[in-house]
């Protein structure tokens, strides 16, 4: 199995692997918005012949009214049945949860997900440490609540720049690029997510 970066020519085959997990579909104009904007934060997972089995699509959210806090959302997240339980959708969440902080330095990820679906909120809160925010009343299409939830990105963070010593939420503009360290994450196109902060 590998797990890596989505790229244009996988929008079709998500989008099929989105029909057939999830009651929850997007039309294509969907995830080609996901990945013209937020190339860097949508990954898939192929078998070893090179079929997507799975995938997340992801984004960063403007922040509310009066908060500073940078955060990402995961928008879809979708596994093959014949793939579940091989630990993908926790590296799935991982990897995007990783690339928000990376590129985007963000605070903390968001999603919905409903209440009946009791397999995703074992692993989102037992594998992956988020809380439940509120109940969102008749979130979804069919009248079905969701459950509102949120991760802390703060340990990821740590991870990943334990040379930080200034808080960059704190640093002005001119002098982000200076806090920040080299680091592996780049665009398809070799240049380095930092850049384009």
């Amino acid at each position: 199995m590998n797990i890596r970066c989505a790229r244009p020519e996988d929008l079709m085959n998500m989008q099929h692997c989105n029909l057939l997990c999830l009651p929850e579909n997007y039309q294509m104009k969907y995830y080609f918005y996901h990945g013209l904007t937020w190339p860097q934060l949508s990954y898939v997972a192929e078998d070893d012949k090179g079929n997507i089995v799975g995938y997340v699509l992801a984004k960063m959210e403007e922040p509310e009214p009066g908060e500073q806090s940078k955060h990402g959302h995961i928008t879809s997240l979708a596994v093959k049945r014949s793939y579940r339980r091989l630990g993908l959708a926790q590296k799935l969440m991982n990897q995007a949860s990783q690339a928000m902080v990376e590129c985007f330095d963000a605070q903390y990820v968001s999603l919905h997900v409903r209440k009946s679906n009791r397999a995703a909120l074992n692993l989102y809160t037992n594998s992956l440490g988020f809380k439940i925010l509120e109940i969102e009343p008749k979130y979804y299409a069919d009248g079905e609540d969701a459950y509102s939830m949120r991760r802390d990105l703060s340990e990821i963070a740590k991870q990943l720049h334990p040379e930080r010593e200034t808080d960059i939420n704190n640093v002005g503009a001119n002098d982000k690029k200076a806090v920040q360290k080299p680091h592996d994450h780049t665009f398809g196109d070799g240049s380095c997510c930092y850049n384009r902060l």
